[in-house]
């Protein structure tokens, strides 16, 4: 077969996906384990030369391939106009000439293919990849004569057609490819152009056939987005930000930040933490990469005695003293000043007054008003501890011993020393609200008239709460403490997720505040 490089363009907003791509690149939105980015790469040989248009976040995608594929060959094209007028497809598809002199593939990096197409691929013609249905209210479609030859490339609507163009072709005629998109750039700037007016020119002097495959996946609208991620499973189960995101590319962990801070503060934080979490071999201004530990997370292997054995080993090996003079300072902003302004996101999200309400018929205070009279330095710790930051059971590995990951950067500006407090409230706010629980929205919230809301618990984890408080008494930590830093933790998570997760947060939040401060 004859050689041949890969263009994966990059460059666009990927507007379609909505605030998925408000903080980073449409081609890192996962799917299954890994960005689709990831997948359309491991599709071809190795050895393949990839050529990367980088435009909206480019600088995420380039990081994410460096840490993530370092052995492939891939060069990046940085596109200057890749929003407003004069931008298009094609016109980043113009920058690559130099770098695709010979027989090449344009892969959309929106479209991943349900199956093995590579070893299909003959050049002894041009062609373009077509399947069967889908909706051409939505796609460009394809005509094809009896030999497979294409006789026509059409815009979005046409209702006589034979396939619908999935964004894959290959140029076999890659000097007359160039031509056309010369050709075509020097009349019009329109944001429309493709490479698909570019295959329509050609179809006058050049042969391209369609190739039919069975099924394939497109990422490039949330509603396609959806149906990608009902076929192709996760085995990641973690609330999804916007700003975050988790990969697993082949032995390792990706972790993505939006905020380059947090990224470089998380990579730091491992000096302190040591082995208690698993080794970053790489990382970037967004990016840090760990080794895969081979465990199951302890929220799936949770029993009593294990519950114990956690709280044992991490007295001994994370909770261990720390020096912090602005230990007391910092542990006052951290829970009553980051409150204060969580609730006032809330409330403003929702235009809510911050009044009196009836929450499962106990008449609830406005919240600020309870949080004003929080003797904090009672619930804080007695001194500056190690700590992890989200000390939930999602977050622990097991495998005959434990490993912590998804570690917090700091607790208020400091990466050495926390609150032991904060660590046990985060455990207690997990043995009521698991990951399992709140993404599959087994709880309630009703505020119709009264507000009402409650949620499933299960009974194994009932039980290790029982374990816990045991816990706080052989050690003098007074648990009422605990779960008034638990109530604090639900409302300052709140306006960090979607409806009805956010609303059912803050009630219950406040609701179980009123009751652990009566």
């Amino acid at each position: 077969m004859e050689e041949y490089k890969v263009l994966l363009t990059t460059s666009g907003l990927g507007s379609r996906l909505g605030n998925l791509t408000k903080f980073t690149n449409k081609s890192l939105v996962r799917l299954g384990d890994k960005p689709v980015i990831s997948h359309i790469i491991e599709t071809y040989p190795k050895g393949t030369e990839f050529i990367v248009t980088l435009g909206h976040y480019g600088s995420h995608v380039k990081q994410y391939l460096n840490i993530a594929h370092p052995e492939s060959d891939i060069t990046f094209v940085d596109v200057d106009n890749y929003m407003g007028e004069g931008s298009s497809l094609l016109y980043s598809i113009s920058l690559c000439e130099e770098y695709l002199n010979q027989p090449f593939i344009f892969h959309a990096c929106d479209t991943l293919l349900s199956e093995d197409y590579v070893s299909k691929i003959d050049f002894s013609s041009n062609w373009s990849i077509g399947c069967l249905g889908k909706n051409s209210q939505s796609y460009r479609t394809i005509n094809s004569l009896h030999n497979d030859k294409i006789s026509s490339i059409n815009e979005k609507g046409e209702s006589n057609y034979n396939y619908v163009y999935v964004g894959v072709s290959g140029i076999k005629d890659y000097e007359s490819f160039w031509k056309e998109v010369s050709n075509i750039l020097s009349k019009t700037n329109s944001s429309s152009l493709s490479d698909c007016h570019v295959i329509r020119n050609m179809l006058d002097y050049s042969e391209f056939k369609v190739l039919n495959v069975n099924g394939w996946h497109d990422i490039g609208n949330i509603d396609a987005l959806r149906e990608a991620k009902d076929k192709i499973k996760s085995s990641i189960h973690v609330l999804d930000k916007e700003d975050e995101n988790i990969f697993l590319v082949g032995d390792y962990v990706i972790k993505f930040f939006h905020n380059g801070k947090i990224c470089n503060d998380r990579v730091l934080r491992t000096k302190s933490l040591g082995n208690l979490v698993p080794r970053v071999v790489d990382s970037s201004e967004n990016f840090y990469k760990y080794e895969y530990f081979d465990g199951e997370l302890l929220s799936k292997k949770m029993n009593p005695q294990r519950f114990k054995n956690l709280l044992e080993w991490s007295s001994k090996n994370l909770w261990i003293p720390k020096e912090d003079s602005n230990y007391r300072e910092n542990c006052l902003k951290f829970y009553k000043e980051k409150t204060l302004i969580r609730i006032q996101k809330l409330l403003q999200k929702y235009n809510i007054k911050d009044s009196s309400d009836i929450i499962n018929g106990v008449k609830v205070p406005p919240i600020k008003e309870m949080i004003e009279s929080i003797d904090f330095d009672s619930i804080m710790g007695n001194s500056p501890k190690g700590f992890h930051g989200d000390f939930i059971l999602d977050n622990i590995l097991y495998n005959d011993g434990f490993k912590l990951i998804d570690w917090r950067q700091d607790f208020n500006g400091n990466v050495e020393s926390g609150d032991m407090n904060y660590d046990l409230a985060k455990l207690n706010h997990n043995l009521v609200l698991t990951h399992q629980v709140l993404s599959k929205e087994l709880f309630t919230i009703d505020t119709k008239n009264d507000i009402e809301c409650d949620v499933y618990v299960k009974k194994s984890l009932i039980d290790c709460k029982e374990i816990l408080i045991d816990f706080c008494d052989r050690n003098d930590i007074n648990f009422k403490s605990i779960e008034i830093l638990s109530s604090i933790v639900w409302i300052n998570m709140s306006p960090l997720h979607e409806h009805p997760l956010d609303i059912f947060l803050y009630y219950f939040g406040k609701y179980n505040l009123f009751l652990n401060m009566k």
